[in-house]
């Protein structure tokens, strides 16, 4: 059922041409090269009870057929399902799948009927039962399913369940009655499951683990049981094992590479495409199963024959890698999203970041998102009200001069979002169903369409994109994606995992331990501070590491729990510990952005260290500086993560780096600096102060907890603390002083500074009631 939905999902225009010639050659050749092989093989080692003519169709279809599932699980591992290689190869592999389902019917419906006369009928029988479900039992399947709601919800219902049983039940039954193989009765249902709106995925999920964890390792067991290696005890039986892989595998690569590389294909692609569609795996094994079954293949013949499936099957992958490593692919998607990127705006200190790509990888992850994201856009009402305030005068003047006005005012920056979703990429067959979906998936899963909403309502614009891969494997689409589509800055939401709760003696903490008031909508329980994942926080980390442009964490710490006071009344409030540093400088940069909405207020407050004196160049600050790479160190006497590691400042870049601070802190608070109307609008409702202390990590917490305070006192404020990452070409180490406030507050989780900084760190280890935006700059920012 799983195989004929797959296929049904493919049937697709795409390189039409390329495709029917790869599917052809890789049928005909293999086709006759298997049958001269059954005629080698059947001399050999087949009784000659056997009849001649089966045995050697037979031969011919286990040569020539392509496992089309393991097609797909190949493709979506190695994401080539949006390139052109991988577009022809699962084309080709639907006409070469259902042409060898059909060559197998045949062959059993001829071995197991009496005469001819028998044999006609049992084809007679299936073609008309083919038709009867494919036309007439396809569009009642279909009307049940709207009528029940089923496919309106993309879910079926248990009645609807039930239906696709009984018809997958009945549909075997009477296959396998009339002669053909129950297997195909079970294919044939699978071709009529819709796949509008997730339908079918959704049907695959409610089956898959019964399947996978009970009937898949029974039939891989009898399958074992009747492989019998030591029937191959004879340099000739082994020598026939080599023919058979030799044959099987040049005969399907040759072919269909060749023919790739008529049609356009390059020898890397063409190569790519040949070892692609001499894959074998599981339906392999059930043509085989069904042979031995039939008693067209004994024992012996029957352990050959696997031996060869699992070798080419486990050869597929690395050959795959081989002809089309990474760097030679062109992905559709990433040209598309290349074409339509902007080119990057030149840098500055007023510069306005316009292009964000936004991280959604779960659902829990779109409060936080709406949160940031809100904050992004100037708001529409204030550019109205400079416009109506001017109606009068530009009537006046005359509609020359109300042009000329019009003209000469710069334009609004548009702000886009490119949201990308990510799925985890399983072992479960709904999980590569849904790889080959994407196009489809992504306009009708709910988290893109909630924040397409969201973003429509909120003058952005918003484009989305879908990614299934492993988990492991997220950071590096995330950088492929922001590379492709030229994003200036990542937003990384990390969903809270604890609620605010003011404590009786006003201290502004976190109460761990609260519940999360979206746990009931999404039927998660979260009771744990979000921080304390292992698992995710190694994930951020990769991104930071792997990324090529500036990145923002959102870690919703959900501060501020009072919704008295909402909509246009309720304010945001941001505040920043500048420190220094190139982490430092994106977060007071990207604060002023953010104060360009009127209903957002800053603190900023520059952390001057006093007590250490000038530090005497070392050994180390001779080195010539190696520009921004960042080396990966992992401790394996530990289960610690890896850990992020950069290089050393020397003394030329460390002044560098102070003198950068010096110049961006005069811009924003000297007088004398001219800026643009929007830069100035938000210096007006920023408050700069400079202190100098002993201890910049502890004056930070202290001045941020003042903040929350206060912001609780006001009643119609939140607070989101801003802090530099700071793991990169950092002015001052703080990691002594943060180990000191983590002992005092008996915490000694290192991981959170890993991830973090140590800033983020030391919030995090007093329980700040306040949401942070942790920032790090790009790895070329100095």
């Amino acid at each position: 059922m799983d195989l004929g939905g797959d296929i049904s999902n493919w049937l697709r225009q795409v390189n039409v041409l390329a495709s029917i010639s790869v599917s052809v050659a890789g049928l005909l050749i293999p086709l006759g090269l298997g049958a001269a092989l059954g005629v080698a093989v059947y001399k050999q080692f087949i009784s000659p009870d056997v009849n001649y003519g089966y045995f050697i169709l037979f031969t011919a279809v286990a040569v020539g057929i392509t496992a089309f599932p393991v097609l797909c699980r190949i493709l979506t591992e190695l994401k080539l399902l949006d390139t052109e290689v991988g577009l022809v190869t699962l084309s080709a592999g639907i006409g070469n799948d259902v042409v060898g389902w059909i060559l197998l019917a045949l062959t059993v419906a001829l071995v197991n009927a009496s005469s001819a006369l028998t044999a006609l009928w049992v084809l007679l029988s299936c073609a008309g039962y083919v038709i009867l479900l494919l036309y007439p039992g396809r569009w009642a399947y279909h009307w049940l399913a709207k009528r029940t709601g089923s496919l309106e919800q993309g879910s079926p219902t248990s009645f609807m369940m039930t239906v696709t049983l009984v018809i997958v039940f009945v549909s075997a039954f009477f296959t396998d009655i009339i002669g053909v193989h129950a297997i195909f009765g079970g294919f044939l249902a699978g071709l009529i499951i819709p796949h509008r709106n997730g339908y079918a995925i959704s049907i695959v999920e409610k089956l898959e683990d019964l399947v996978s964890i009970v009937f898949l390792p029974i039939y891989f067991t009898l399958s074992g049981l009747n492989t019998n290696l030591s029937l191959l005890n004879t340099g000739t039986a082994w020598g026939y094992v080599f023919l058979i892989c030799a044959v099987a595998f040049t005969s399907k690569f040759v072919a269909c590479g060749v023919a790739a590389h008529l049609n356009g294909f390059n020898w890397r692609e063409a190569g790519a495409i040949g070892s692609l569609m001499s894959c074998k795996g599981l339906v392999e094994l059930i043509v085989l199963n069904i042979g031995l079954q039939a008693k067209i293949l004994n024992p012996q013949t029957f352990s050959m024959f696997v031996v060869h499936a699992i070798f080419i099957t486990f050869i597929t992958t690395p050959l795959v890698l081989l002809f089309y490593p990474s760097k030679y692919r062109v992905h559709h998607r990433s040209d598309e999203a290349a074409d339509k990127a902007a080119p990057l705006p030149t840098s500055g200190e007023d510069t306005i970041r316009t292009r964000f790509t936004l991280i959604l990888d779960k659902i829990e992850a779109l409060p936080a998102a709406m949160s940031l994201s809100q904050l992004l856009q100037a708001p529409i009402s204030a550019n109205n009200a400079s416009i109506s305030s001017h109606v009068d005068e530009k009537l006046r003047a005359g509609k020359d001069s109300m042009l000329e006005e019009e003209n000469s005012a710069p334009p609004a920056p548009r702000i886009t979002v490119e949201a990308l979703r990510l799925i985890e990429l399983s072992n479960r067959t709904s999980a590569v169903l849904r790889s080959t979906e994407a196009d489809a998936l992504i306009y009708n899963d709910p988290v893109v369409a909630t924040y397409r909403t969201f973003g429509e309502l909120n003058n952005l614009d918003v484009s989305a994109s879908l990614s299934v891969v492993n988990f492991n494997e997220f950071p590096e689409a995330i950088a492929s994606h922001v590379s492709s589509t030229r994003s200036e800055m990542v937003i990384i939401p990390w969903p809270r995992g604890a609620t605010s709760i003011q404590q009786e003696d006003d201290n502004p903490r976190i109460v761990l331990g609260a519940r999360n008031p979206f746990d009931g909508i999404f039927h998660k329980t979260t009771t744990e501070d979000q921080t304390s994942s292992f698992v995710y926080s190694e994930f951020i980390r990769n991104v930071f590491s792997k990324t090529p442009s500036d990145i923002a964490l959102f870690v919703d710490r959900g501060g501020n729990e009072n919704r008295a006071v909402s909509g246009a009344a309720r304010r945001q409030h941001l505040f920043l510990a500048f420190i220094g540093g190139p982490d430092d400088r994106l977060a007071l940069s990207f604060l002023v952005q953010l104060c360009s909405r009127s209903n957002v207020s800053a603190t900023v407050v520059r952390l001057v260290k006093t007590d250490t004196a000038p530090r005497a160049p070392s050994s180390s600050d001779a080195l010539e500086l190696v520009a921004s790479h960042i080396t990966l160190v992992a401790n394996a006497s530990t289960t610690a993560a890896l850990d992020t590691v950069y290089p050393s400042h020397n003394t030329q870049t460390r002044m560098t780096s102070s003198l950068a601070d010096d110049v961006l802190w005069n811009h924003y608070t000297s007088a004398s600096v001219s800026h643009p109307a929007h830069i100035s609008s938000a210096l007006s409702r920023i408050t700069f102060r400079t202190q100098s202390t002993a201890t910049p990590l502890r004056q930070a917490v202290d001045l941020t907890l003042g903040d929350v305070r206060e912001s609780a006192t006001a009643g119609n404020k939140t607070l989101i603390v801003l802090a530099g990452r700071s793991r990169r070409m950092a002015v001052e180490s703080l990691s002594g002083e943060l180990r000191k406030l983590m002992a005092e507050t008996n915490t000694a989780n290192s991981m959170v500074a890993k991830t973090l900084g140590d800033l983020g760190a030391a919030l995090i280890a007093t329980n700040v009631a306040a949401s942070l935006l942790i920032l790090q700059a790009a790895p070329e920012t100095l």
